[in-house]
């Protein structure tokens, strides 16, 4: 963290930058900044000298890391602006605000799913979602498919409408290609959400399948 609140805000900096802010070792600093980068919260790029000094690596934080910086403030911004929206138009609005979420998000994820099934295409939307970081257990038990979706993407949008269950419902109902039913949710004490999957297409031997959040 201390590395991280060094490199917020400033320009890209070097190990030996930070060996002299810190006073910590090269293979400290070097060590700290592999695991950084490796976690997406640090970027790594070349930086050439004048002249014909050698060329060096310079790091600077990512917007993972200013999320993680201030993650406490997004839990009060987020809910409060569905709160908001929630007052200027009730129920109706606060749909439609999902809906069309829903849509955009949705869009991110169909452009990289093939599958002509919905079994197919939760498979490959999963596939993204561990890409992008989301921790996800697959279990097939004789042709029941589960998706155990072990961290919310949507989770600094927790708060008491719900809106980002609803959020999550609608993109998994429009990239998946059936509709999505909720049955559990971490709202209620679960330690997760759970939502069915149905529509699957019988010919294709796909089978219906239980997505857990």
């Amino acid at each position: 963290m201390r590395i991280i609140k060094l490199l917020v805000g400033t320009p890209p900096r070097s190990v030996a930058d930070l060996i002299e802010e810190l006073k910590v070792t090269r293979t400290a600093i070097t060590e700290q900044l592999n695991e950084l980068v490796a976690a997406g919260l640090v970027e790594r790029k070349m930086q050439r000298l004048p002249g014909r000094g050698r060329p060096r690596h310079v790091y600077s934080a990512t917007v993972s890391a200013l999320l993680l910086l201030f993650a406490k403030n997004q839990q009060l911004v987020l809910p409060a602006i569905w709160r908001v929206i929630r007052e200027i138009g009730g129920q109706e609005l606060t749909q439609e605000v999902v809906q069309r979420v829903a849509r955009a998000l949705a869009q991110h994820y169909q452009q990289r799913i093939r599958g002509t099934t919905p079994g197919e295409r939760l498979n490959e939307m999963t596939a993204v979602l561990r890409e992008e970081g989301v921790l996800v257990d697959v279990e097939d038990d004789n042709g029941q498919l589960t998706v155990r979706q072990r961290s919310c993407p949507y989770i600094m949008m927790f708060e008491e409408s719900r809106a980002a269950c609803s959020l999550d419902q609608e993109i998994y109902s429009l990239a998946v290609g059936a509709p999505v039913k909720q049955v559990a949710c971490r709202h209620d004490g679960t330690p997760c959400c759970i939502f069915e999957v149905s529509g699957a297409d019988a010919a294709s031997g796909a089978p219906r399948a239980t997505l857990t959040i």
